[in-house]
């Protein structure tokens, strides 16, 4: 493949020129020198990166493609499909991570001879860190062929990557230069994330959230490498793109991890992700699991899990005999079940496996008799209820079950159920319409950590209303074996009480009174005011896209990535005015890559996709159909802009940003900058326009338009608050906190 060879789709010439799709389609009518397409279909054309790359120049839309860019329109337009470029690449930066010096002499020379040379370094370094590592460089660091240590109880499974040859690597050796490159300005690790991250869809995949794979791993006891009992031997039998043993060699690089998916490119791709992140053994195999186990000799110390739900199609008829189903043969609707016997079956005496499951899985009648084994027997010892929203499908309260396999000795018969349904709210303290939907992640951690380390410290726990319990198996064992953490719970206390209430009834009372006082008066009748044509008649106009070329404006798009420790502005928070969210939504979204962030937190974690706000920023959401433009304050400075944003950075000194924000949000203007599909409205900033006013009188128009936002934000305070208030009465009167007198 030559490099001048790539093609490039409009969604990737929008990305390369930091517009909109719809700007794109209005290139190609327009300008009749726009490069005609080379490939794809008619509803989605191709074009050659290099003919589009020449003419965005001409234009002056683009001074240069980005080397990420390149590098990641060669992956997409790689002939062999971008996994397998995806494959060829995670090879050589595993090289470039493991002996940069070798990749530089090898590098040094022409084309052919860097593809000659290749294939040797490549499968020597995949051997030692993905294949029988004993057989190249002896044991891996630590192994001191303890029980239950992979390396030292079973033959290795097979490699999961195959390493290319030299007539396979030599089309893409544009590719794998250009990832080199970018690998010297950003780390091999990083730059591996990059690709991996454009590359997976969550439309395709079911990712689990990078949070969340951290409290599992916790739960299983992840911690640091002095820990006593700490696991060292890790397995994930429907690992994806590894998001959960990153997690788990996070706090112990040294771990063995062992990962299975059935998906072969997913299966090459995990491997080479946590190679170049955990220096440990690294041991993925493509397989069906239930079907065809690659490690029917392990018995890890841990496993975790995130299987797929709802699977009808798992091996019913033809697994009926497997000895894995010491618990009960599964129903064919019971996936999940199989799932966890398969996870049991893979642990060392005493090992603890920790999975994700659908909240039907704890009632359905179908699976009581699995369920009633599992108390009995010891193996279930705790079942954590998630808030929706906390991993997909977003619409359901997913499961943890904390499980251990059963040894010599005698088991508690009893199970901690915990329910952290009430984290949202004690997260956002808002209600209703604006309140964000998401749970706050610090909030679940907290309460499932707490519970379970305290029960596993002590055997006990002192019973929490609403929020966690010690329940006897007996109490368990009826005919429904229902493990819903909800019904087996004290109802909580009630949270808004009588003084509570009170004290909402004065806030709501102080909030109306400075809503009337914010109130816009309303225009005096007659004739408009002289300057009338500023703000949409005659007079003289400019458009976004012409302040950007003029250098008064600045414009960028919200990544994919983010930063460790960032919150992040999201479209939502922009809607609704609230502040920014605490989690970076690359990273909960996407989390089967991880988004920017690295295991070991090294400066690897920043995305060059990140952009970081500044208070007098303008941030428009572009899709959605809602005109809304807001100003970046103090309290939302400093926060991650997320994806479907646009940011404008105006020029003191030429623009104010509440008088570009105020015009931004006029309707007739959004209308007219927006392109309307069959399902969604799009909108190019590009094209919004905004009056050509001196600057004193720009501020006096920016004075009256942030007077309107301390107004609309007084109004949902209102909201918020009435909501509140109309609810802790429900809930006040119906407990008998309060008499209905």
């Amino acid at each position: 493949m030559q490099e001048n060879a790539t093609e490039v789709t409009a969604a990737g010439i929008a990305r390369l020129a930091g517009v909109g799709r719809a700007a794109v389609s209005n290139w190609r009518r327009r300008h009749a020198d726009f490069p005609k397409p080379v490939g794809g279909t008619e509803t989605s054309p191709a074009f050659l990166l290099a003919e589009v790359e020449e003419w965005l120049r001409r234009q002056g839309k683009l001074a240069e493609v980005p080397l990420r860019e390149r590098v990641w329109q060669q992956v997409a337009g790689h002939p062999d499909g971008p996994a397998a470029a995806l494959t060829q690449v995670g090879c050589v930066l595993l090289l470039v991570h493991e002996r940069p010096t070798r990749w530089l002499e090898t590098a040094a020379g022409s084309d052919e001879r860097l593809a000659a040379l290749l294939p040797a370094d490549l499968a020597h370094v995949l051997a030692v860190r993905l294949g029988t590592a004993a057989a190249v460089s002896g044991p891996a660091p630590g192994d001191d062929g303890a029980p239950g240590s992979a390396s030292g109880s079973h033959p290795a499974a097979p490699p999961a990557v195959r390493p290319p040859t030299g007539p396979e690597l030599l089309p893409s050796v544009p590719l794998l230069r250009g990832a080199a490159e970018l690998a010297a300005e950003n780390g091999a690790r990083h730059t591996y994330e990059f690709l991996l991250d454009r590359y997976v869809d969550p439309r395709h995949h079911t990712l689990t959230p990078p949070g969340l794979a951290d409290l599992m791993a916790d739960l299983a006891g992840m911690g640091g490498p002095d820990r006593p009992g700490s696991p060292r031997v890790v397995l994930d039998p429907a690992c994806g793109t590894g998001t959960l043993l990153r997690a788990a060699a996070r706090t112990h690089p040294a771990r063995e991890l062992h990962g299975q998916d059935s998906a072969p490119a997913l299966a090459e791709l995990t491997a080479l992700r946590l190679a170049l992140h955990a220096p440990g053994p690294v041991r993925t195999a493509a397989a069906d699991t239930l079907r065809g186990d690659a490690f029917p000799a392990l018995r890890a110390d841990a496993v975790l899990c995130h299987p797929p739900f709802n699977e009808r199609n798992w091996g019913h008829e033809e697994l009926a005999y497997d000895p894995r189903w010491e618990y009960g043969f599964p129903a064919r609707t019971e996936s999940e079940l199989a799932w966890v016997q398969h996870c049991l079956a893979r642990l060392r005496e005493g090992g603890t496996a920790v999975l994700l499951m659908p909240p039907a899985a704890a009632s359905r009648r179908s699976g009581r008799r699995i369920r009633a084994d599992l108390l009995r027997r010891g193996a279930l010892r705790a079942v954590i209820a998630l808030p929706p929203g906390t991993a997909p499908p977003h619409s359901l309260p997913l499961h943890l079950w904390v499980l251990r396999r059963p040894g010599r000795t005698p088991v508690r018969p009893e199970v901690l159920l915990v329910d952290t349904a009430g984290a949202p709210a004690a997260a956002t303290g808002a209600t209703g319409p604006a309140a964000r939907p998401g749970p706050d992640c610090d909030v679940v951690r907290e309460i499932a950590l707490d519970a379970w380390q305290a029960y596993e410290r002590t055997g006990v726990l002192a019973e929490r209303p609403g929020a966690a319990r010690v329940v006897p198996v007996i109490d368990l064992l009826d005919d429904d074996v229902d493990l819903t953490p909800a019904r087996h719970l004290p109802p909580p206390v009630t949270a808004e009480g009588p003084e509570q209430l009170v004290a909402v009834r004065e806030r709501l009372d102080a909030t109306l009174r400075l809503t009337a006082r914010l109130a816009p008066a309303a225009p005096p009748p007659g004739p408009p005011a002289p300057d009338a044509s500023a703000t949409g008649g005659s007079g003289p106009v400019t458009t976004v896209g012409e302040l950007v070329r003029g250098g008064a404006l600045t414009l960028v798009t919200g990544g994919t990535g983010g930063r460790r420790g960032l919150p992040v502005l999201t479209d939502l928070d922009v809607l609704t005015g609230t502040a920014p969210s605490p989690a970076a939504p690359a990273a909960a979204s996407r989390g089967g890559s991880g988004g920017g962030a690295d295991a070991d937190g090294t400066a690897d974690d920043a995305d060059d996709d990140t952009v970081v706000t500044r208070a007098g920023d303008v941030v428009l959401p572009v899709s959605g159909g809602e005109p809304v433009a807001r100003v970046v304050d103090e309290a939302a400075s400093g926060a991650v802009l997320g994806r479907n944003l646009v940011l404008l950075r105006p020029d003191p000194q030429t623009l104010d940003p509440w008088f570009l924000a105020g015009f931004l949000r006029g309707t007739a203007n959004h209308r007219r900058a927006s392109s309307f599909a069959s399902t969604a409205t799009r909108l190019d900033v590009r094209r919004l326009r905004v009056p050509r006013l001196p600057l004193e009188e720009q501020r006096r128009h920016g004075e009256r338009f942030r007077a309107l936002d301390e107004f609309e934000g007084a109004l949902r305070q209102v909201a918020q608050l009435g909501e509140r208030l109309i609810r802790g009465s429900y809930d006040a009167l119906t407990d008998g906190a309060v008499p209905p007198s």
